[in-house]
């Protein structure tokens, strides 16, 4: 039987996309931020993971009404993701809170992340 903190395959049934910011800077010096696909040696740069919502709470900013959504995603053990990246799911952007090697046995990679607060800005 696998351990607890292990990953298990065959219940990691969603996509997600790695990717990392770029900033450059425009004709007027204002910074210009685009989000590129982190290659990660697939063709469509996605990998199959794990994902339980944890919670989501709504609040008052900027004159209007936010919503946020805390995510946690599992997936096999990863180097190459890092707190600076963003996760794409369901076609939104989530921002990367927290990269953790679950047990430290380079098996699996638990991935936090938020929606809904900055959208990857």
């Amino acid at each position: 039987m696998a351990a607890m903190y292990e990953f298990d395959a065959g219940r990691a049934n969603q996509r997600i996309k790695p990717q990392y910011k770029s900033v450059t800077r425009n004709a007027l010096g204002e910074e210009v931020i685009t989000w590129n696909d982190l290659e990660i040696g697939t063709a469509d740069h996605c990998i199959w993971a794990e994902a339980w919502p944890i919670k989501g709470r709504e609040f008052f900013s900027a004159n209007e009404t936010q919503y946020a959504a805390d995510v946690r995603f599992r997936v096999r053990y990863r180097a190459d993701i890092q707190r600076e990246h963003r996760i794409v799911w369901n076609s939104l952007p989530h921002d990367i809170t927290q990269v953790i090697d679950v047990g430290a046995a380079h098996r699996t990679t638990e991935i936090l992340a938020t929606s809904g607060v900055r959208n990857g800005q």
